[in-house]
């Protein structure tokens, strides 16, 4: 039990190598020790907006060459490919969970072809007196086939302006996006009357604020049964993989996001803007307002009267 107790706190390298033992074809390794960086993570509110230190181990085990290398760097796993794996996912969407980022590091290096199975370790350094973290193991088999990928669609991203909620089109508009065979997003800006001011403090602000949408996407919501308020990036996917109309509710994304959009939450449709970019939007619907001033996909302009949209 003691030497259970001494690996399960080893280093992953000193685990990969006690896991392989008795296999019929050891494995190589190559190892990143005590990689630390700085990044906003935690799900705790008082884990946002700071930095905090986070460190990784990484074993990589892979299979041996059949030939010599010729000391050839681009026959083999380079570490450079270990810490760019870790970098990528870093920069990819702000986190809640050291799992989420664990498994996600461990894919990507798995997707290298030399690499056959994956020990990662992360830990928070600034959370208490002590490190903590989590590792896990995941092999190459664990790996779902490319071919079963299901890619996320592209939408039609709309945003819908206050005086539109009342237009005596609405329901014929729902109507028609419904029908529509390509996915649609419904967003939505601030209501008209004012979020309470917090003075002093951003980051509360820059919450309040977009709460005070998610209040609108719910009012937009209420119009019609078929429109449903979505706030994860995952229950966006699944909405437009089976044809439902999401209303974006924006906290999660825009808090979430690495580094997050430039644009206020009072900027609605610079914030929509941003939010077509983040999806891949083929087009972004301008539904009774001016367009933004800039947009990632063609912008076009449908006024409260018209009944097409």
């Amino acid at each position: 039990m003691s030497n259970e107790v001494r690996l399960a706190f080893a280093h992953p390298d000193e685990r990969a190598a006690a896991s392989s033992m008795g296999q019929d074809r050891p494995l190589d390794r190559i190892s990143l020790r005590d990689h630390t960086v700085e990044v906003e993570i935690g799900a705790f509110q008082a884990e946002r907006g700071i930095s905090q230190r986070i460190c990784f181990n990484v074993v990589v085990e892979v299979a041996p060459m059949e030939a010599p290398l010729g000391d050839d760097v681009d026959r083999i796993l380079s570490y450079d490919r270990v810490t760019e794996a870790i970098a990528f996912e870093l920069r990819a969407e702000r986190l809640n969970l050291l799992e989420t980022l664990a498994d996600r590091v461990a894919e990507r290096i798995l997707h290298e072809p030399q690499a056959v199975r994956v020990f990662v370790r992360i830990e928070k350094l600034d959370r208490g007196p002590g490190a903590l973290g989590v590792e896990i193991v995941r092999a190459r088999r664990d790996l779902a086939a490319p071919e079963d990928a299901d890619p996320v669609p592209h939408p039609r991203v709309i945003y819908v302006s206050n005086e539109a909620f009342t237009a005596p089109h609405l329901k014929s508009w729902i109507d028609q996006l419904d029908a529509s065979a390509d996915p649609v997003i419904l967003c939505v800006g601030a209501p008209d009357m004012p979020a309470p001011r917090i003075e002093g403090r951003p980051l509360v602000q820059r919450r309040v604020d977009l709460l005070a949408i998610e209040q609108n996407a719910w009012v937009l919501a209420s119009c019609d049964r078929r429109c449903v308020v979505t706030g994860s990036r995952t229950e966006l996917d699944w909405g437009m993989r089976n044809g439902q109309l999401s209303v974006w509710a924006p906290s999660k994304v825009v808090l979430d996001a690495v580094g997050g959009p430039m644009a206020a939450p009072q900027d609605a449709l610079e914030l929509v803007s941003w939010f077509a970019g983040e999806v891949k939007a083929t087009e972004l619907t301008v539904v009774g307002a001016r367009p933004p001033a800039s947009a990632p996909c063609p912008v076009s302009l449908v006024s409260v009267q018209s009944p097409t949209i």
